[in-house]
Order: C-alpha cells, then sequence, then structure tokens
C-alpha cells in the first residue's frame, strides 16, 4: 500500500509549485489588466502560461515581464493553438440557454440547431439573416441582443410584442420592412438578453452556438454554419 501511495503524492508535490506559480501569474495580472482572469495553464510552448481573460486568450512567462497578443501557431501541424483553445474555453452548455427568451424558427424536420445572438440594426446580422432563411431541416433560436443604440431597443421590443415574431424579425432583417406595431407587451426578455449577453461574454453580434456548445463570433459563411450543424445531427 505505501508503494502504490508513494508516487500520488510525489504527484501532489510537484503540482503545489506549478499551482502556486499560476496564481500568482493571475494576480499579477488581474492587477495590471484591471479585469478578472478566468484561467491560467501552461501553454506547452515555450515555457508560455496561456491566460484567458474577457474572453480572450493572452501569453504571458512565469515573471510576467510580457504580455503576448495574437494567435499561437504549432509549427509541426501549422495549426492555430490559440484558436483551438478560444474554442473550448468559450464553449457553453447548449441546454443551460434560456430558449424562451427567443425567437424560434422551424424548418423541415428542425434536426439542426443553432442559436443566434442578434442586433435589428446590425448589418453583419442582417447578411447572416439572408443566409440562414435559405436553410432547411432546421431550429433556429434568435436572441434580440439591442446593443446598438437605443433605436436597436425599440425594434427589438416592437419585433417581441409582435403576434408572429419571426415573420416580423425575417420582414426587416430580409426584406427590410421596419416593425411598426406596438412596443409595449412584457417585453423583460430583451433586456433579459442583454444580461444574458454579458454573462456569455458575447463580444458583438452576430454571435452564434452550436448543440455542441461552441460559438462563432461574427457572420461566418453559410457553408461553415452548415458544415457545423450537420456534424452534431446524430
Amino acid at each position: 500500500m505505501l508503494k502504490k501511495l508513494l508516487p500520488l503524492a510525489l504527484v501532489a508535490c510537484l503540482a503545489l509549485p506549478a499551482l502556486a506559480q499560476e496564481a500568482a501569474i493571475k494576480k499579477t495580472l488581474e492587477d495590471k489588466l484591471g479585469a478578472p482572469v478566468t484561467s491560467v495553464a501552461k501553454s506547452g510552448y515555450l515555457g508560455l502560461y496561456e491566460v484567458y481573460v474577457n474572453g480572450q486568450i493572452l501569453y504571458t512567462d512565469e515573471k510576467v515581464s510580457a504580455i503576448i497578443t495574437g494567435n499561437l501557431i504549432d509549427a509541426k501541424t501549422m495549426r492555430s493553438v490559440t484558436e483551438e483553445r478560444a474554442s473550448k474555453l468559450s464553449a457553453i452548455q447548449f441546454s443551460d440557454l434560456p430558449l424562451n427568451q427567443a425567437i424560434k424558427q422551424v424548418r423541415g424536420n428542425g434536426k439542426r440547431v443553432v442559436a443566434t445572438f442578434e442586433d435589428p440594426n446590425c448589418g453583419y446580422c442582417k447578411r447572416l439573416a439572408k443566409d440562414l432563411i435559405k436553410l432547411d431541416n432546421v431550429t433556429i433560436y434568435t436572441f434580440l441582443l439591442p446593443i446598438l443604440s437605443e433605436d436597436s431597443l425599440k425594434k427589438s421590443r416592437q419585433i417581441w410584442c409582435a403576434a408572429d415574431k419571426a415573420k416580423v424579425w425575417n420582414d426587416w432583417m430580409v426584406n427590410g420592412k421596419a416593425p411598426s406595431g406596438k412596443e409595449d407587451c412584457n417585453s423583460a426578455a430583451v433586456l433579459d438578453n442583454r444580461t444574458l449577453g454579458q454573462k456569455l461574454n458575447i463580444q458583438g453580434t452576430p454571435t452564434l452556438f452550436f448543440a455542441d456548445g461552441s460559438r462563432i463570433p461574427g457572420a461566418a459563411p453559410i457553408a461553415s454554419i452548415e458544415q457545423k450543424m450537420d456534424s452534431l445531427v446524430k
């Protein structure tokens, strides 16, 4: 029994200095950046530490003598380590999304699923909407996220208060027909989406989430969106 316990004790002893180092880096960077650091871990490259803060990955050395931004590329595989790690670190539990706060559209068998966070005055969101309208066999949850202006908030409330939310949304985003209905219904979901957006660290619109919890910020090519959704359909 003693022989079995010794290796475990050795691992624990080795882990303590590493944890202390990561904690020291975390505190130093929080003091310098004035923002909470989510995680610190060894990157496996050049002795650098990977730091996840405000939805972004930074790199630093053990003394925090320099802070590096940008993509870390594995020279052997030529893959972006930063992009792969960012995808994992920014993932969510899709089942935790309050889907009752979203406009739901189901087409065909609805097996492919995506959730989007969009501002009605966002040009990239309109481009995305024109692509998404062409899709079949999909369920789309659209969270209204008015962050650009007061007019965005007004339009979001008018869309949410409409009897047919999906139609009014598509009429505006795809066809340019502005919503004209009332905005005096219970539109708490719109403001709740702002809080949710902050919680999920959404930096801009559109932002897409897939069934596996992974996200794509920005208006990605529709081919990439379809490929991702197809890969998750069982």
